[in-house]
């Protein structure tokens, strides 16, 4: 596979997401009443969560999950980012906050570029970049926005299961890489990071099996873990993926 190119899926890999997904929600079918059921119980609002992702391509389509926070979890997003595993951005580093650059110690600067808040230099364009980049996660412990079901059906990954209906519509496959929101896509552009949506959207992939639940796990690592995936999947390593997945699924800490 060339990584560069964003053609179809090979024939091997969509049949097998076909053949797969649609024999696992016809098997599924009770556990997917019993889990709608619970979260219907425990608090208002709808049963499954629906929210725009980016897959191979930056196509954008609508991701299925069971619910697993309250009603309104997500305005409550901004004001939890400073609780984030990964960190967020201080007022120095948000990049609206930086002044153009157009001159450096009274000398032109020999290239400049517009960012976020206006003409800048080159190079400070590209440390913005760098620092937009390095705060393109989200993860928080112990988020209060989780429901006590919504806490258990994370923690065995049974909250997923929807997206097995992506898998059939083709927005995602078995394996690939985690489908990412919006505001996390449009940060991964770099040319060491772009790698990653040639690869599917999928519901498992290298990195839950290799380092999911893992709280010291940086974005670096996330990263890399996903340009390694999109260059390199073939039908040998997908089944690997596949049969590593329930023991990576059941985890301590929620990823």
């Amino acid at each position: 596979m060339q990584p560069s190119s964003f053609s179809r899926l090979p024939l091997w890999k969509r049949s097998f997401d076909i053949a797969g997904s649609l024999a696992l929600i016809l098997m599924l079918l009770p556990v997917f009443a019993l889990i709608a059921l619970a979260v219907r119980l425990e608090s208002r609002g709808p049963i499954f969560y629906t929210s725009k992702r980016v897959g191979r391509g930056y196509r954008i389509f609508d991701f299925y999950k069971f619910r697993s926070m309250r009603a309104g979890a997500d305005a409550k997003l901004k004001e939890l980012m400073a609780q984030s595993q990964y960190g967020a951005p201080t007022n120095e580093e948000t990049p609206q906050a930086a002044a153009p650059a157009f001159f450096a110690e009274g000398k032109k600067a020999e290239a400049f570029l517009v960012g976020d808040a206006g003409p800048v230099s080159e190079p400070e364009f590209w440390k913005q970049k760098k620092q937009e980049e390095q705060h393109a996660f989200f993860k928080m412990k112990d988020d209060p926005r989780i429901t006590r079901v919504g806490q258990f059906i994370r923690s065995t990954s049974l909250d997923e299961l929807p997206q097995l209906f992506n898998v059939l519509k083709g927005d995602m496959s078995l394996v690939g890489n985690r489908p990412l929101p919006l505001y996390e896509a449009e940060k991964l552009t770099a040319d060491d990071t772009i790698l990653r949506f040639c690869a599917p959207a999928g519901i498992t992939g290298l990195w839950q099996v290799k380092a999911r639940g893992k709280a010291d796990m940086s974005e670096e690592q996330r990263k890399r873990l996903d340009v390694e995936y999109a260059q390199q999947y073939n039908f040998l390593l997908d089944m690997e993926i596949l049969i590593k997945t329930p023991l990576a699924a059941i985890q301590e800490v929620n990823a």
